[in-house]
């Protein structure tokens, strides 16, 4: 599978509702779009990278300039007889970037599966053609605010509630939402708020009866979210700081978490998915898909790697239309009343692409061929 030119874009879409968490709200994307040309099929890929290097190093801009300078053209004119997996060989000289990284060869992916017919949850080894669904909710106005849009979440037939907490936000408003919803499956995401200093207030949040708790400390450390897990009851969930399956084997052998988020971008790409998630699975940790408020590409690419057998939690491949008021997908993505999503059967990702709607959001776009062509 020869790749003949590579398409970078990047597109502006403005969110339904804004989404808060401990490091900022967000009321519109930047949302960079790879497309690989191979050969009369074409396979896309999205960047979850932020606006801001806040959840990461990485950002919008720093993944523009490393695509189009370094892992483009390391990609661009190759033959791949391996596909998605050899293009993260081939993009591994370069170091970090994985959210990057992942547009491209998450392509790569897409476009090995439609030349080859096949759905893209079925090359990657998928096993359920239909996942469960839990949705993000983010810090709100008000109280009142999260507690309404939690009912609604439930209504609509989500199967777990996460919502977003940071020092002066968490245990009044964890204490009314358990208080309202006894019954609901809930946990929170800290986004690394807190630290060790935090340890007794931290304790408290075992009154609450949370499936976990995301990401409490420091977005780099492991060790320290070992020496929390042992003081508390709550099951810790790791996210940032496992962005590799070495991370996920260290963090489970030093028992530092009970469950995995594993995220396409965070972790650069399906390869490095599937290579966490068989971590995991042997060691019989569960996890679960987050999400990085992707659109309808990304979405469609998390259904997919939510289709891995390990994958026995609810995540957070919600509804486009929660997020936006046109998606660049067709159909959209929608959530059943039982809280599931039936995974497409078509080849490839599975959605058509609105590509006059994705022209239209286009506000930069540059194709890189192969030298000298």
């Amino acid at each position: 599978m020869k790749i003949e030119a590579i398409t970078l874009r990047e597109i502006h879409m403005p969110l339904v509702r804004f989404f808060e968490t401990s490091f900022g709200r967000t009321i519109s994307r930047r949302i960079l779009l790879a497309t690989v040309h191979c050969e009369g099929v074409q396979g896309w890929g999205e960047c979850t990278a932020g606006e801001h290097p806040f959840f990461s190093e990485e950002c919008t801009d720093t993944a523009w300039h490393v695509l189009k300078e370094y892992l483009a053209p390391a990609l661009a004119g190759v033959d791949l007889a391996n596909g998605g997996r050899e293009a993260a060989q081939r993009m591994a000289q370069v170091r970090g970037h994985r959210m990057a990284k992942a547009a491209l060869e998450n392509a790569v992916w897409d476009a090995e599966a439609q030349a080859k017919a096949m759905p893209l949850w079925k090359l990657i080894g998928g096993t359920r053609q239909e996942i469960a669904c839990g949705v993000s909710i983010g810090i709100q106005d008000s109280h009142d605010e999260l507690l309404d849009r939690i009912a609604m979440e439930l209504e609509a037939g989500y199967q777990r509630i996460k919502i977003k907490v940071k020092p002066g936000w968490d245990l009044d408003v964890l204490g009314k939402v358990r208080q309202r919803f006894p019954g609901a499956l809930l946990s929170c995401d800290a986004n690394s708020a807190y630290t060790l200093d935090d340890l007794e207030h931290l304790k408290k949040f075992d009154d609450f009866r949370l499936l976990m708790i995301e990401q409490p400390l420091w977005p780099d450390e492991i060790y320290m979210h070992a020496l929390l897990q042992h003081e508390l009851s709550t099951s810790i969930c790791l996210d940032e700081c496992i962005v590799t399956a070495r991370h996920a084997l260290e963090a489970i052998q030093m028992r530092a978490c009970r469950i995995l988020n594993i995220k396409l971008g965070r972790v650069g790409g399906f390869s490095e998915a599937i290579r966490t998630h068989d971590v995991a699975l042997n060691a019989e940790i569960p996890v679960w898909c987050g999400g990085m408020l992707e659109s309808g590409l990304g979405r469609a690419h998390n259904i997919a790697l939510s289709t891995l057998s390990g994958f026995s939690l609810p995540g957070d491949v919600s509804a486009s239309a929660r997020y936006w008021k046109d998606d660049i997908i067709e159909p959209e993505v929608t959530v059943s009343s039982l809280g599931t999503i039936q995974v497409p059967d078509q080849p490839g990702r599975g959605y058509a692409l609105r590509e006059d709607l994705i022209e239209s959001l286009t506000v930069r776009k540059e194709t890189i061929r192969p030298h000298g062509v």
